[in-house]
């Protein structure tokens, strides 16, 4: 089994981070086997944590985890918080596959998107 694992911010806000479940879902909708869902986690002021969703993933049977950092840049969470914490889980699951993606600020049809969004703005 495979999930994909989208990493935010997180914020004092619950709206905010219900915007990120909602996409999360929305996502999980448009993804094909063997993907098996998506999950969300936070870095700060919002649970559950990188740590927490990566052990439930692996003790539900997950193989494999992708993980996709929600962040526009490459500033500290995404070069260093991020992958401390993959690197502390994957030594208590060695057997288990853990990928890290760039930063979804740094997907090549990020300016393509931004486009979009001016081009058909009102």
């Amino acid at each position: 089994m495979q999930q994909l694992l989208l990493i935010a911010h997180g914020s004092r806000r619950a709206t905010a981070n219900d915007e990120i479940q909602l996409l999360a879902q929305q996502v999980s909708t448009k993804l094909q086997a063997p993907f098996a869902g998506v999950k969300v986690a936070f870095l700060e002021f919002a649970s559950p944590t990188i740590d927490t969703i990566l052990e439930q993933c692996f003790q539900d049977g997950a193989d494999k985890v992708i993980v996709l950092p929600y962040f526009l840049s490459s500033g500290n969470h995404v070069v260093v918080d991020v992958p401390r914490a993959i690197h502390n889980t994957r030594k208590k699951w060695p057997d288990k596959c853990i990928i890290l993606l760039s930063h979804i600020g740094s997907i090549e049809t990020m300016p393509d998107l931004i486009a979009s969004a001016c081009n058909n703005a009102p």
